[in-house]
């Protein structure tokens, strides 16, 4: 399973890429894998500012739907729209192409409570 070293990651199963003061956030491999197909990513808080732990979207598989969970509060200033045609992105490529937002962090103090790629495969069991 790939858990790469250079995120960060939520005990709800997101990822955090920092980039200075933007955070690019998507669903973990193991999380897309235990969802299955992906059909649907809807993310309707574009343009809001949110804080952490908020809802920010949610994610349809064929068997369910489940929230997503932003990671570190501040403005969502970006959705990968190409998940609006191609969600089966966020299955096949969940570090990259499946990414789902960009958010301009509030408090970056935040970013210190997420878990590290040790304490996410802890988490998982891996």
């Amino acid at each position: 399973m790939n858990i790469p070293a250079e995120l960060k990651y939520t005990k709800d199963h997101e990822w955090v890429k920092i980039d200075g003061s933007t955070a690019i956030v998507g669903i973990t491999e193991f999380a897309q894998g235990e969802l299955g197909d992906i059909v649907y990513v809807d993310v309707t808080t574009a343009g809001q500012e949110l804080e952490q732990h908020a809802v920010f979207g949610t994610v349809e598989a064929v068997k369910t739907v489940s929230d997503l969970f932003l990671p570190v509060g501040g403005k969502i200033i970006e959705f990968n729209k190409s998940l609006e045609t191609a969600p089966e992105k966020v299955n096949s490529d969940p570090y990259g192409e499946g990414w789902m937002i960009k958010v301009t962090i509030k408090n970056t103090a935040e970013v210190n409570g997420l878990l590290s790629a040790d304490q996410y495969k802890e988490l998982i069991g891996k």
